[in-house]
């Protein structure tokens, strides 16, 4: 990894972290007597509801609205404010225990952790508006909640608040630091298990933050070689359970890898890097095997297929490891969660795709490393020739399931827009699995057909097969051409997040995909 200590581009060096560090926890506490910065109130539509005298029904927000003197249900009116879903309407206050009220809506009703998830990034914008240090978050339903969804809902909320109040500055001349430090949890219940799924949230957000760290970090800065060392960093800390291999480009040759070694091989400075990580639960113990594999192009050019024009998003393919930075945010959490009973490959063939007199052409040909042989047409479909040798290396470790993560094409953001990820298995279990760990964990993930008939349009009159299919259907093929690398024993999903990996608004990384693998991967604990 002789590129990790190496003089980057422009003399760039990323500052310090600035990895949000927030206590939660939960109290036995009424709202007025909380002592803080912003109280903040999550409302569904029905709660804002106010008798003919114009006093809010709701128990909570009438005696909220009475100790202001009727200012809540004032400014509601006023501001409109009817609790639909993204609505805020956040009050400075004085003579009480605390300096600011919000309320925040989450519509006609609230029902999904995606829902929740989305509360909590809403008042992490509102405290980090006000510059609160503390806040209390309540909800004015919270009588309606079985007390066994409670610990959920109040998880959900405070992995939002951590997405939402996090602000990788590492490139700014002049960071800003977060000012949130405490959240407490007001009337959803307190004890062990509300603890321990508040210290969840802790975790799989750090995993979060870590993705989004990795993915924003531009390729001047994460080479293949320096991914590899930020997994070493990981491995280093949580060493107890985490171990890691880190092949470099002979290795790799002798491992037979031609359909990775084809796209960076010969044509960037940066060398390849083969990443396995692997997760040992204390104790030893193991009676489930699990797999996932992530793409990591730290950049892509497209090779001699370039992207060109105002469309071809060339300046966010730093974001073309998506995959590789969810697995290895999963892989700290679950570090930290130490679930029993599970053994954890993560893999990942990281490089980049770059142009030179001696990189791959199209129409080249290159043998991956179960022998199969693919007539490169396209450099710009780069990223499932990595994962090919990567899948195939990972079924011959023993996996019983595998989950691939990939930014893998335009087409699939076509079919499902910005926010969703696709999902592709022949395998009707692991797809329920990973779907009900998706809606556990607040993300979307909608499953797409593998119509089987559409592989004759990869068919090559000189080798076994194309990388790219005709324009239509272009996620379904790429699906396809993964799925000839995968041993049919072993139950494979692929999930391409080209979409949603990237807040294309704020120019960031969303941390998509660590929270639905943590959530699958603790389903699969014994």
């Amino acid at each position: 990894m002789a590129d990790i200590a190496r003089v980057t581009l422009g003399l760039t060096r990323p500052g310090p972290s600035n990895a949000p560090k927030i206590s939660f926890v939960a109290k036995d506490l009424d709202v007025l007597e909380w002592n803080g910065d912003l109280v903040a109130v999550g409302v569904r539509e029905k709660d804002v509801e106010k008798d003919e005298a114009g006093h809010f029904k709701n128990p909570l927000l009438y005696q909220l609205n009475e100790a202001l003197g009727g200012l809540l249900a004032e400014a509601s009116s006023e501001e409109d404010f009817s609790g639909k879903s993204a609505q805020s309407l956040v009050l400075r206050v004085s003579g009480l225990r605390f300096k600011r009220v919000g309320l925040f809506g989450l519509g006609q009703s609230a029902s999904s952790a995606a829902a929740f998830v989305g509360l909590g990034e809403a008042i992490a914008a509102a405290a980090q508006a006000s510059r609160a240090a503390s806040l209390a978050l309540s909800l004015a339903f919270s009588e309606d909640l079985s007390a066994e969804s409670k610990p959920g809902i109040a998880s959900a909320i405070a992995l939002g608040i951590v997405n939402g109040i996090f602000d990788d500055n590492r490139y700014k001349s002049n960071p800003k630091m977060t000012l949130l430090q405490s959240v407490d949890v007001l009337g959803l219940g307190f004890g062990p298990n509300m603890e321990k799924k508040l210290k969840y949230a802790e975790y799989v957000s750090s995993g979060v933050v870590f993705g989004k760290e990795l993915v924003n970090s531009p390729a001047n800065i994460l080479t293949p070689g320096q991914l590899a060392g930020e997994v070493l960093k990981i491995t280093h800390k949580y060493h107890d359970v985490l171990s890691a291999k880190i092949f470099n480009e002979e290795e790799i040759i002798e491992m037979k890898m031609g359909s990775y070694l084809g796209v960076t091989a010969a044509a960037t400075a940066n060398p390849p890097h083969f990443i396995h990580l692997c997760y040992k639960p204390p104790g030893g113990s193991v009676s489930t095997k699990l797999g996932l594999v992530g793409k990591g192009i730290t950049f892509d050019s497209g090779g001699y297929n370039l992207k060109t024009g105002a469309n071809s998003n060339i300046e966010t393919m730093k974001n073309d490891m998506g995959g590789a930075a969810a697995i290895f945010g999963a892989a700290k959490a679950i570090a930290e969660l130490k679930p029993p009973g599970v053994e954890i490959h993560f893999v990942v063939a990281a490089c980049e795709n770059m142009i030179s007199a001696t990189g791959m052409r199209p129409s080249d040909i290159v043998t991956a490393s179960n022998g199969k042989t693919i007539e490169v047409n396209n450099t710009d479909a780069e990223g499932r020739l990595c994962l090919a040798d990567a899948l195939i290396y990972t079924c011959n470790l023993g996996v019983e399931k595998i989950i691939d993560l990939a930014t893998l094409t335009g087409a699939c953001i076509t079919a499902l827009g910005p926010s969703v990820a696709g999902a592709f298995t022949p395998n009707e279990e692991l797809a329920k699995e990973v779907i009900d760990a998706a809606e556990r964990s607040g993300e979307k993930i909608w499953r797409l057909p593998m119509e089987e008939s559409y592989w004759e349009s990869m068919k090559s009159g000189v080798a076994d097969m194309i990388n790219t299919g005709p324009g239509q259907g272009g996620a379904i093929t790429a699906a396809l051409f993964l799925k000839q690398f995968v041993d049919e024993n072993v139950q494979w999903m692929h999930l391409d997040i080209a979409g949603p990996v990237w807040n294309t608004k704020k120019s960031v990384a969303t941390g998509f995909g660590v929270s639905t693998l943590v959530e699958w991967v603790l389903k699969n604990v014994s």
